[in-house]
């Protein structure tokens, strides 16, 4: 059934141009994610990456790909500016394509701050939740993490790594300078990582810190798994402990200097007892860490990129995922420091404080039991 169009007025016509204008381009956009995600899956950029400038004919040897595939893959990617034409010819199947170093590294580099690639690999996920995402809308519930897949996971997973690599030990836990000198000091200190996913963070805190012992707890069994992979791969499995276990549960009490909690309170059922059991763990002079999404103070629309990237994960992703177990908070990906200063205040912690750490995407907030 059509909706009769009003009459309107110079306004409405610039609203409406804008608006075509910009759903026309964000099509555009996920187009080129799709292809990303092609390139990706089927070694291309790698293959581009490691032989040079490629005909089709060669990306299609080198990749083990159809040529004609490979022809069309090339052409797309030039017109969409990720590639760059190496050797101009009239002749299509001539025609030389190169993969720039600065994209090299946002396609390829799993260890640059840079790397985005993973962010395609959401794609298969939320797709296939769809159909249980518009049933949720329609009848409340949500949709478990579990039906996002394991590609959805890893592209968690692997976005984050470079942050907790580069940027946990180094920055991050030296802004509560009493911490990181008890993580430096002796008897070994302890730390609990909630929510820790594919152990990405426990190992980057291992690692900085080579006398700490640290125990990561989430949900997600088929993390846990990975987590226990990733620990044997980097030599440090000694000193970490992986298990699946609720964040609300009970824990030892009083054991741990240090309990993080990174990108993961905002998509709990109810982060007010998860809180509450990461209060609970902590030692007398110890602290417990929140990292989580920079959105605004307030809510404004339109609201700048930041605030439309993390609305976009809210609506597809956080918020089902966060009520799947009632009775669910509800919180969404846009959890903005006064949700979560009211949910520690619930928790019983004395305080929040905003940490002065600069980041475009992570605000840290130092919970006072």
């Amino acid at each position: 059934m059509s909706v009769a169009t009003p009459t309107l007025t110079k306004q409405d016509e610039e609203q409406r141009g804008a608006l075509v204008e910009r759903v026309f381009h964000g099509g555009i956009a996920m187009l080129e994610m799709f292809s990303i995600y092609v390139g990706d899956r089927l070694g291309l950029y790698r293959a581009l990456a490691q032989g040079g400038p490629s005909t089709a004919t060669q990306l299609a040897q080198s990749a083990g790909i159809d040529a004609r595939y490979a022809r069309e893959w090339l052409e797309q990617q030039a017109v969409a500016g990720i590639l760059e034409v190496a050797m101009e010819s009239a002749d299509g199947s001539k025609r030389e394509y190169r993969l720039p170093p600065g994209h090299a590294e946002v396609l390829l580099d799993g260890d640059s701050l840079n790397y985005l690639l993973p962010i395609t690999w959401a794609i298969p996920g939320l797709a296939a939740t769809l159909p249980a995402l518009l049933t949720a809308y329609r009848r409340g519930g949500g949709v478990p993490y579990t039906e996002y897949g394991p590609e959805f996971r890893n592209s968690i997973a692997l976005l984050n790594r470079p942050m907790f690599l580069n940027l946990l030990g180094s920055e991050w836990l030296p802004a509560m300078p009493d911490i990181d000198r008890r993580l430096r000091a002796d008897p070994p200190a302890k730390v609990a990582d909630v929510g820790c996913g594919t152990g990405w963070s426990c190992i980057a805190i291992a690692t900085a810190y080579p006398n700490v012992h640290v125990d990561g707890f989430d949900l997600d069994d088929a993390s846990i798994a990975s987590a226990r992979e990733n620990a044997a791969t980097a030599g440090i499995g000694d000193r970490l402990r992986f298990e699946s276990r609720d964040a609300a549960a009970a824990g030892p009490a009083g054991t741990y200097d240090l309990v993080t909690a990174f990108e993961t309170i905002h998509d709990m059922s109810d982060p007010v007892r998860a809180l509450s059991a990461m209060r609970a763990l902590v030692a007398p002079g110890g602290a417990v860490l929140v990292a989580d999404e920079k959105v605004a103070e307030a809510f404004t629309a339109p609201g700048d990129d930041v605030e439309r990237f993390m609305y976009g994960w809210s609506v597809l992703h956080c918020l089902p995922v966060g009520r799947v177990d009632p009775p669910a908070l509800g919180t969404g990906t846009v959890m903005r420091p006064d949700i979560l200063r009211g949910y520690a205040r619930q928790a019983g912690f004395s305080g929040v404080e905003i940490l002065p750490i600069e980041h475009d995407f992570w605000r840290f907030y130092r919970l006072r039991p």
